[in-house]
This record gives structure tokens, C-alpha cells and sequence, in this order.
């Protein structure tokens, strides 16, 4: 009895709980004060991101050399025809070489689709991790698994896609045609106009990767926070409320609906992550 009374008195409470399962395992040891802050690693962010590009540059890999020109096998249909789906929209967006941009289209859509998928698994096992790593004498604080929850992943996703707009704009257009773009759309060529033109040409351009970045990550944040919070159901016997049964049905009922749900969200917010990067470098093609 005193041991769990000592237990129930050191456990986090329901703001603790939150805060440190959304805190990042980075360079300071602490919050990142700022948007931008180059001084500050996630060294979470980083491991996770990577391991997720490396799976699916295997699964990309190894689904290129079981191709065959028979009758595909189950595995083989099914990587086809993620690849028609992206190469359609390619096709149907992209009005100009597509040699380089369908093949990032679809890295891109299973890369996201991996590090979205992160968040299905359970909040606390990563903790679980931990202790276990404990064991053989590795300590490693809690980190985050979903890469795809750092605002700073997300915006470098996008902020690259931003530089492959302008480096198709100047490929597809020349550096005279996509400057005079810049200068004369959208309010006309006159000259006193140009400073307008510019202005507006810019923060389209900034718009677009901070919309970009900021769609994926707030809705992946919002879902993990949502997890945290039914995480909190099962645990609310540790805080003081006599509400264990309640809780821990709650848990189970929430977590599962929530998690079936949440698949739709990991692949839907992949799918518009890989649209919109379609739809912004066929712009670049576009002459206006």
C-alpha cells in the first residue's frame, strides 16, 4: 500500500503527462524557443525520418526487381497500382517532363505514409522502449516517433518543394521568361507595376510552402495530441480519480475508434502532401 501510494504521488499529472510526450529529444534539452532555429537538432525527427525513407526506398527497391511482365502477384498488383495512381495524377497535372517528378511524387506519398503510421503506435511504448533499453545499460530519454509531428520536418519537406518550383520555373520558362513572369503577373507588364507584381509573386510562393507544411504537420499534431489524451483515459487510476473501470473502457473504446479513423487521416493527408507538390511544380510548367 505505500508503495503505490508512493507511485501515486510521484505520478505526472494529466499537463505533465502531455508536455513530455510532446517534447522532442533534441540538441538543448529542452523547448525550441523560436520557429526558426537552426542552432536546435531533433535528433528524434531526424532518426525516424530516415529510417522511414530508407523503408521505402527497400520496398521501392525490392518491388522494381520482382517486377515481372506475367501475371503479377499480389504484392506486385498492389505496388502497381499505387504507382498508375500517382503517374495518373502526374499525367493529368504535370504538363511537361515528368522523368524526375512522378518518381518524387510517389516517394513522397509512401515516405509520408510511413511516418504518418508512426503515430498508431501506442504513445507509452516508446517509453516501454526505454526501460527496456535500460536493461542493457542504454539510457535514452523519451523522443518522439512521428516525424511528421515536428514542425521543423514538415516545413523542410515543404520548403524543398519550394525550391523545386523555382528550379522548374527557371528550367521550363528560362531565367528571362520566369523573371518577366514574376514582373509582369498578375496585374499586367507595365512598368509601375512591377514592384507590385514581384511583391505578390513572393508571398505566393512563401505561401504556398508554409501552407504546405503547416496542413501536414497540424493535423498529424492534432491527432497525436488526441491519442494523448485517451492515453489518459486508461491512466486516470494514477492521478487520483477514482475512475479506473471508466477510464480504462473509455480507453479502449476511443482508442480503437480513434485509431481506425486516423488511418483514413495518415493516408489522406500523405495523398494531399503528394497532390499539392504535383500541382505546384506543374504551375512551374505553366506559361503565363
Amino acid at each position: 500500500m505505500a508503495n503505490a501510494a508512493h507511485g501515486a504521488v510521484h505520478a505526472p499529472t494529466p499537463s505533465e503527462y502531455i508536455s513530455e510526450h510532446l517534447q522532442n529529444l533534441n540538441s538543448v534539452g529542452g523547448k525550441q524557443l523560436s520557429v526558426v532555429d537552426f542552432s536546435v537538432l531533433n535528433y528524434d525527427t531526424i532518426v525516424w525520418s530516415i529510417i522511414c525513407g530508407v523503408i521505402t526506398l527497400l520496398f521501392l527497391g525490392m518491388a522494381a526487381r520482382r517486377a515481372t511482365s506475367g501475371v503479377p502477384g499480389r504484392f506486385q498488383a498492389f505496388v502497381e497500382m499505387i504507382v498508375e495512381m500517382v503517374d495518373d495524377q502526374a499525367k493529368a497535372i504535370v504538363h511537361g517532363d515528368r522523368s524526375y517528378i512522378a518518381p518524387l511524387a510517389l516517394m513522397v506519398f509512401i515516405w509520408i505514409i510511413l511516418m504518418n503510421t508512426m503515430d498508431l503506435v501506442p504513445v507509452d511504448w516508446v517509453y516501454g522502449a526505454n526501460l527496456l533499453l535500460e536493461l542493457f545499460g542504454v539510457h535514452l530519454p523519451h523522443h518522439k516517433a512521428v516525424a511528421t509531428t515536428d514542425l521543423n520536418a514538415t516545413f523542410g519537406m515543404s520548403f524543398a518543394v519550394l525550391v523545386l518550383m523555382i528550379y522548374y520555373s527557371f528550367k521550363a520558362k528560362g531565367a528571362g521568361g520566369f523573371a518577366h513572369e514574376l514582373l509582369s503577373a498578375p496585374f499586367g507588364a507595365k512598368w509601375y507595376l512591377a514592384p507590385f507584381n514581384l511583391i505578390l509573386n513572393i508571398i505566393e510562393f512563401l505561401a504556398k510552402a508554409v501552407s504546405l507544411g503547416m496542413r501536414l504537420f497540424g493535423n498529424m499534431y492534432a491527432g497525436e495530441l488526441v491519442f494523448l489524451l485517451i492515453a489518459l483515459l486508461g491512466g486516470i487510476w494514477t492521478m487520483g480519480l477514482d475512475l479506473s473501470v471508466l477510464g480504462f473502457v473509455g480507453h479502449v473504446i476511443a482508442g480503437a475508434a480513434w485509431a481506425i479513423f486516423h488511418i483514413l487521416v495518415i493516408l489522406l493527408q500523405a495523398f494531399i502532401f503528394m497532390m499539392l507538390t504535383l500541382v505546384y511544380l506543374g504551375q512551374a510548367h505553366d506559361h503565363h
